[in-house]
């Protein structure tokens, strides 16, 4: 309703269905008169209203995952990363290197991970750094590796997912929407539920900032992952 107020004729974005960037774009151009943008434009109030008021299903469903929206209509759109593969669970992956070798990891293979994470979706903030532990250590010793046996349920299932396939030397990016992280610091304070958990004080903060908010914060992550060892069917 703000482009009727506008002598600025709406841009037709992208994000908004195609039936609805028919509906905004059909208003006046700048150089129409007044009185002739309001015989145009007051009639399209009820059809612009209700078209941006119930959004197909499909259009919805795409809205990220916020404890403050949550029964909305509307929302952040999920942003689909551009070169990454989607998967039905809404992770999204993207090979940076590929490995090596005939294995790759599989449910039941102990794996063996270097590791780091990132609030992609507020403000890019780093909980956990690959190769060093930053941000908070006191030692500056590197950090153990991560290890954790795939399809055991020990770590989230958005990693539980996107490492499979990987083979030994392999980089992958995976992009893991909420409904496939962590759970609520409530629940498990010190991820110890569903790992990897971070290895500084500063990082477990940083991520638990984001997990516990209550408001409209995107919690999507980015983990970058290198696989360093796979043990077939470890038991």
């Amino acid at each position: 309703l703000l482009f009727l107020s506008s002598s600025i004729n709406p841009p037709c974005h992208s994000t908004i269905p195609q039936d609805r960037s028919r509906i905004l774009c059909t208003l006046p151009t700048p150089s129409t008169s007044r009185r002739s943008f309001l015989i145009h434009a007051v009639p399209l109030i009820p059809i612009l209203f209700s078209t941006l008021t119930s959004p197909d299903p499909a259009y919805s469903s795409t809205f990220e995952t916020m404890e403050a929206l949550s029964g909305k209509d509307y929302g952040k759109i999920r942003t689909q990363y551009p070169d990454f593969t989607s998967t039905s669970s809404g992770l999204q992956y993207k090979d940076i290197r590929l490995g090596s070798g005939d294995n790759t990891a599989e449910i039941g293979d102990r794996v063996v991970i270097d590791w780091s994470g990132y609030t992609i979706g507020y403000y890019g903030r780093i909980f956990e750094a690959r190769n060093k532990a930053q941000g908070g250590a006191f030692t500056g010793e590197d950090k153990d590796f991560y290890r954790f046996i795939v399809g055991s349920g020990s770590v989230i299932d958005g990693l539980d997912e996107g490492i499979q396939g990987m083979k030994v030397g392999g980089v992958r990016q995976i992009i893991v929407p909420p409904e496939i992280g962590y759970l609520n610091p409530k629940n498990d304070p010190k991820h110890k539920m569903k790992g990897p958990n971070p290895s500084t004080f500063s990082g477990q903060r940083a991520l638990d900032f984001v997990l516990g908010n209550q408001g409209m914060i995107d919690k999507t992550l980015l983990f970058n992952i290198e696989l360093k060892r796979i043990d077939k069917n470890y038991k």
